[in-house]
């Protein structure tokens, strides 16, 4: 095999109480990429569409994670990239991890997958720290393994598996105006208090509690932020009036996407999505933003080939 398609799935990250740790992955909504080998060596991106992106592979997120593979691997050859963006850059539900996932899993099959995914997830890192300032894999984890995703740790790199609730869904509506992940950590506290810290982390606790015995209840009373949210929601126009909307429609909870603007609801099934995403419509439609909504199972299988 010396080519291959690939859809990259788009992913939300934090889940609300997880900063940093927690993600899980999307089914409608991701990148295509085409991963090729050529006799060429190095790392050539020779076609993006969807959006304005660099082609030199050291200015661009699949270049880097694929150029951190390649000096790994020291194949004989090189590769090219195709990429067909439809995750908006900026979105908060990981196109940049979309696309350093996309070019490291492309080019681990044609190589003969001598890499698990918790390599691919190390290599990727090093392009998602090109848009965000930071090595993290709250997004890249969800997109290589599928489904709830945990990274107990980045150095050394430890992802944890987490089941997934049957008939669980997701709501996301991402608002047309763009927020930057670097500038989302660059608001945030250095410090925060000992007791929002609790909070926090037995919210964490109880979360993946709830996945793992598939309670519904503890996981909308876990679906909770008392330490990020709080500043960044005010980078979200209308940001309480979604969340109030998408639970008085029985959502299990709501929150921010990654570094937003994009806000994600978590549904007890497709009913109940359906509802809260006509909900939310009803309420952003009349606003002045132009925004889309997407209504997606959560992706157990994570990035494949087309």
């Amino acid at each position: 095999m010396k080519e291959l398609k690939i859809f990259s799935p788009a992913t939300v990250a934090n889940v609300s109480c997880g900063f940093d740790v927690l993600g899980f992955c999307l089914d409608t909504i991701g990148d295509e990429m085409v991963i090729r080998t050529t006799d060429k060596k190095g790392i050539h991106i020779t076609k993006i569409e969807g959006y304005d992106l660099p082609f030199e592979a050291d200015k661009n997120v699949a270049g880097v994670s694929a150029l951190a593979m390649l000096n790994d691997a020291q194949p004989d050859y090189g590769f090219e990239i195709e990429i067909y963006k439809n995750i908006k850059p900026g979105s908060g539900i990981g196109s940049s991890s979309a696309s350093a996932v996309g070019s490291v899993f492309g080019m681990n099959e044609l190589l003969g997958k001598p890499y698990n995914k918790t390599q691919l997830t190390s290599f990727a890192m090093k392009g998602e720290a090109l848009a965000s300032k930071s090595e993290h894999a709250d997004n890249i984890a969800p997109a290589i393994f599928g489904g709830f995703t945990l990274v107990k740790s980045v150095a050394p790199l430890e992802v944890l598996q987490l089941p997934t609730p049957a008939n669980l869904f997701a709501v996301i509506i991402h608002p047309q105006i763009e927020i930057k992940t670097a500038e989302a950590r660059a608001i945030l506290p250095k410090e925060i208090p000992l007791k929002d810290a609790i909070t926090q982390w037995s919210n964490v606790g109880s979360l993946v509690h709830a996945l793992h015995t598939n309670d519904y209840g503890l996981l909308s009373n876990s679906l909770k932020d008392v330490v990020v949210e709080p500043h960044r929601s005010r980078l979200i126009p209308h940001f309480d009036l979604v969340r109030e909307h998408a639970l008085k429609h029985k959502a299990l909870g709501c929150g921010i996407s990654g570094s937003g603007p994009s806000i994600f609801s978590l549904c007890h099934g497709n009913e109940t999505a359906q509802n809260v995403a006509k909900a939310i419509q009803n309420i952003y439609s009349k606003t002045k933003i132009p925004f889309e909504i997407y209504i997606s199972e959560i992706n157990t299988e994570g990035i494949k080939i087309l």
